[in-house]
This record gives C-alpha cells, structure tokens and sequence, in this order.
C-alpha cells in the first residue's frame, strides 16, 4: 500500500518519514502497555528512524531499540511464532498427558521447577489476532524453512477439534448412564480470560462446534452481553441447569 502511494504521488524517500514499529500490547493492559514497554523502531531510512523515535520518546517510558524496517517487521512476527511453538509444546503435552491419565497443571509445575526449564499453561488452542494468525506469514513466505512454526501452528489448531471430541467422549458417557443428552455448559469464549475478544478464539469455536452438531449448549461469558448465534447466560444459571460443564 505504501509502495503504490509513493509511486502515485512520485514522491521520493527523501519527502517523507516511515517506520514500523511493532505494538506489545496485553489487551486489558493495553494503555499501561504503552506507556511502560520496550519498542522497536525501524525506518525505511536513518532520518525515518529518528523521527519514529522521537515521536515514541513522548510517552515511551520503556527502552526504543532502533533497527530498520523489514528487521522490525519480522520482530513482531518473530515474538508471535515464539509464543505460538511454546504454546504448542504445552498443548501437546495436554493431550499426551490425558492418554497417561496425568494432571498436565501438576506435570507442568513440577518440570518448571527446573532452572532452565519455563512451560506454558496448555488451554484449548491459541486465538487472538496475532498469535493464530502471524506464524503464517513466515510460514507462507518459507514454506521449506519453517517447519517448525507451521506444526506449531497446526497443533494449536488441532487442539480444539480434539477438545470437541473429548467433550463428545463425556457426552457419551452422560447418555450410556442416563439415558438422555445432557445440556452442555460453555464457560469462557472470548480466546483468553478478562476481555470480550472473539477473534480467532478456539474457545468460541469449539461452542459453536457443539451447537452445528444439534446439542443444547449454554454460554457464560462474563466479558461480552450478546452474540449473533450464541444466548450469553450468567455463570450460576449455567452450572446449575446444564449436566456437563467445560472450562474453555
């Protein structure tokens, strides 16, 4: 888009000041965030920089590293695809956990009590805007070189297909000792806790999995008042009227 305004408007480097910086934000944080962080800037040239930097010294309490453009770019694609493989590392881990019968919350304390050793919390996938969606960049750009990054990302989106099945198993269960479908209780959709974010959630994803396939769900969702094709209840009406609640 730069590119075409640039050569639309025949203006040279020299004419203006562009840089990247990559945002480093926690939504629910965000405001603090910015303020505090440390940055990376990086210009399309020396002076861009500079300008960039000086804008960013107006408010930035946190270190601004200076690099140039493309660099600062495959920064944020970087930090993503980071958290995305280490997300993924943990998620598999869930899942062998489960066929072991192990608790992975307890597996996972006791391996961290290692020095050098930092696993994640597993959870039912990874959403949000930039963690499910920046490792295909790389990935599209490097097919061959970005092995890693692609599995990661197909683990993560694995994991809420195998969360529909596992709450499919407990259904099952449900109907060969009662005699009837139990309703569903959904708890948490937005993709992590205390915002109203749906994007790329695996947990939103995973209640409308259970609907399409005919069962009775109801949804609490604490951070969000309505949904086009889900009922939002309070969160004491769900675990007292459905017979099977999922903490997604």
């Amino acid at each position: 888009i730069f590119k075409m305004i640039i050569e639309k408007s025949k203006l040279k480097k020299d004419d203006f000041f562009l840089a990247y910086c990559p945002e480093r934000v926690l939504p629910g944080n965000i405001l603090w965030e910015l303020e505090n962080n440390s940055r990376v800037v990086g210009g399309i040239n020396k002076s861009s920089t500079k300008a960039a930097i000086n804008f960013y010294s107006l408010f930035c309490l946190g270190e601004i590293n200076a690099t140039d453009s493309n660099t600062a770019e495959l920064v944020k694609l970087a930090e993503n695809s980071y958290r995305d493989v280490n997300l993924a590392f943990s998620n598999e881990l869930s899942m062998i956990c489960n066929e072991l019968d192990i608790n992975v919350y307890s597996l996972i304390n006791l391996a961290n009590k290692h020095p050098r050793v930092g696993i994640l919390s597993p959870g039912c996938g990874v959403g949000g805007h930039c963690l499910a969606v920046d490792p295909w960049f790389i990935a599209s750009s490097f097919p061959e070189k970005s092995n890693l990054i692609k599995s990661a990302r197909q683990v993560n989106d694995f994991k809420k297909i195998w969360a529909v099945d596992e709450i499919m198993k407990k259904v099952s269960e449900f109907i060969l000792k009662k005699g009837k479908t139990p309703t569903i209780g959904c708890c948490g959709i937005s993709y992590k806790p205390n915002i109203d974010d749906l994007r790329e959630s695996p947990a939103l994803k995973i209640a409308l999995e259970l609907k399409n396939q005919g069962y009775n769900i109801m949804v609490c969702e604490p951070n969000i008042k309505t949904h086009k094709s889900l009922e939002i209840k309070d969160l004491d009406e769900v675990l007292e009227k459905s017979f099977l609640s999922v903490f997604l």
